[in-house]
Parts: structure tokens; sequence; C-alpha cells
């Protein structure tokens, strides 16, 4: 018994030091990148790999950038966008659950304000399906645009609605296309998610969003939509993100700016890592059939499928969302792998993928 013991000691021991080598380089690769892009603030990442025995955080910079309060790696930050991977999720396990099929159309779905708004301004929702709106291909028009921006900048505080964005996105113009002949990122498509998760679980979204999801038994303890839910108990604050070109601070801002389903989800980077790793590894959605339709393609003219973008980096294939502020998550299937990197300045955000294609090439090292 006792080779066998040294066997098994020895394995796990060679396992361990390899990902704490692994660690090392990463942390290396972060902080150099940090010395040579300052003006990104912070940069914040997770690396979540079964295969590779890795789970692992690490952040450097500052959370606040006018007080030089150091970063920790636990804090949460708002993701932005990456808000509609949940919600594209959540719909699916309805769909699991027999509730919704994503070929139904929406007009019955949504609510019923929302429903005669749009048609109102045109849009034949009998013809646009739960598909169309969660692959943004449903041609209706987005009320985020420059003057949105504008309008934001001049009243920081401004306290949106989901009702007074859905009406807004209904002025914006006529409608883009006929559903399903275009494509066109747009907030409005997942604030009519939200709608959709709400009447099928008579439940406001976000509590039914935290409940199919099973933020409680996947430990997504420090996951929560901000303004909208508690923060989580013994937590991190929130950190600052930045943007130069208006001189936004995300604390000066009132978030309902980004919220109702197009945003509004605040996580650390560990949270977000392992709710891609359990997504795309079957341990939410267990259907695989269903599961498949989130990362396959809906129109031919994008790599956007349902709540992620199917992209290829370094030769693998990766299921994608990035946040308005600079939030990045990503998984790569063949290395049952995710690796998500937060920004904390919007304008260098474009850093991240220079960092993930460097973390792919060390983890793969042999």
């Amino acid at each position: 018994m006792k080779p066998i013991c040294i066997l098994l000691v020895s394995f796990f021991l060679t396992g361990s030091l390899k990902a704490q080598s692994t660690e090392n380089k990463i942390q290396h690769l972060i902080d150099s990148t940090y010395q040579t892009h300052p003006k990104c603030v912070g940069i914040m990442i997770d690396v979540e790999s079964t295969d590779k025995n890795i789970s692992w955080s690490y952040a450097v910079g500052y959370s606040d950038k006018n007080l030089k309060t150091p970063i920790n790696p636990h804090q949460p930050a708002l993701t932005a966008s990456n808000t509609k991977t949940y919600l594209a999720a959540c719909i699916l396990k309805l769909a699991e659950q027999h509730q919704l099929d994503l070929e139904q159309p929406i007009d019955n779905l949504i609510h019923k304000k929302t429903n005669k708004l749009l048609i109102r301004a045109g849009y034949k929702t009998t013809d646009i399906k739960i598909l169309h709106i969660l692959s943004h291909t449903s041609g209706i028009a987005d009320y985020v645009n420059d003057d949105y921006f504008d309008f934001i900048d001049k009243h920081k505080k401004h306290q949106w609605t989901r009702d007074e964005q859905i009406k807004l996105a209904t002025r914006t113009g006529k409608p883009l296309a006929i559903a399903g002949d275009t494509f066109q990122y747009a907030d409005i498509n997942y604030l009519l998610a939200s709608e959709i998760i709400e009447n099928k679980t008579k439940k406001p979204y976000y509590e039914a969003i935290t409940e199919l999801l099973e933020f409680n038994k996947n430990n997504l303890m420090n996951t929560w939509f901000i303004s909208q839910q508690k923060v989580p108990k013994n937590g991190y604050p929130l950190v600052h993100q930045y943007y130069d070109k208006f001189n936004w601070d995300s604390y000066d801002l009132n978030p309902s700016w980004d919220l109702y389903g197009g945003g509004g989800i605040a996580a650390t980077t560990k949270d977000l890592g392992k709710f891609f790793q359990l997504l795309f590894e079957g341990k939410i959605i267990r259907d695989t059939v269903i599961l498949s339709k989130m990362y396959s393609p809906v129109y031919s003219k994008t790599n956007y499928c349902l709540g992620v973008r199917k992209i290829h980096m370094n030769g693998y294939i990766g299921y994608y969302h990035g946040g308005w502020w600079g939030t990045d998550a990503v998984y790569f299937p063949e290395l049952k792998t995710a690796v998500v990197i937060y920004i904390l300045e919007r304008g260098e955000k474009d850093i991240s993928s220079e960092i993930c294609k460097d973390v792919l090439r060390i983890i793969n090292t042999k």
C-alpha cells in the first residue's frame, strides 16, 4: 500500500505545483501588462479550469484611482452586458422545463402595455420570436445611442424605469427590418426578455433568474442585480469603473441607465467565471440539445448566438460575452476553461483580448 500512497501524493503534488507555476506565469503577465498600460486603472482576472487544476483570481491596480485604493481580487464590478448571458440562460432553462418554446412569438409573452407600444411603432410582434430577441435579430431599434449617452452625461442621477426605456426605443425610429432579416445588437431585446421571464414565472425577473439558475446551490453568492437585490453580506465594495471619454466614474451614475436585463448584474470575476464554467459544462441547463442552441448561430452574418458570441482564439472555439464597462468572459469547451477579465478603464478594454490569448498560451504550455 505504501508505494501506492507515495504515487498518489506525488501525483497530487505534481498537479498542484504545475497549477502554481501556471498561476505565477499568469500573474507575471497581468503585472507586466499593467505596467505597460497604467491608464487601465486596474486589471482583474479569474481562471477556472478543472482539467488544468486551476481556480484562481488575481488583481492589480486601484479600485479607486483618486484615493489610490489598492484593488482586491474579490471585489465585484458592474458586468453590464454580461448580464445578457444570464437572461438567455434563464429563457433556455424555462424551455428545458417546457414552459417556453424559442419559436414562440413574443406578442402574448411580453407585457400587454409593451406589446401595444411596439405595434403602434410598426412592429409585428406576432412575427418576432423569442429566438429573434435573444439573437438580436428582432429588427427592433434600440434606445441606446449617442443621444442616450448625452442625456446620461447631463443627468447622471436620473432614475430610469424599464417602461421608460422601452417607450424610448419605440420612439427612436422605424423598424430596422423584418424579424430574422438583420442583426443589430440592442439592449431593448433583453428588456423584452426580462418581461417574458416575469410573465412565465410570475416573479420579478431578477428573482426568477436567481432561482432558476440556482445561484445559492451553485455558490454564486457574490452575484446580484445592482439596486434591485440586497448587497451580499460580508462582501467587498464594488470597484470604481471609469470612462475617461466622458469623465465618468461608475459611482457617480445611477445604475438604472444599464439595468433591467440589458445590464444590471454585479459580480466578482470568480462568480462570473464559475457561472460560465457551470453553464457550458451542463450543470445549469442539463438538456444538451437545448444548451447547444445557446452557442449555435441564428443569423449567418454575425457570430452572435443566444446571449453569447461564438469566437475563435488561438485555434480554439470560445463562447464569449463582454460588458460595456470593460468586463469580458469566455469559455473554451475543448479546454474546459473559463477566463474572465475586468479592465477598470473602459477606454483600455481592448487589451483584454491580448491578455486572454496569452493566458491560453500559458495554460497550454506543457
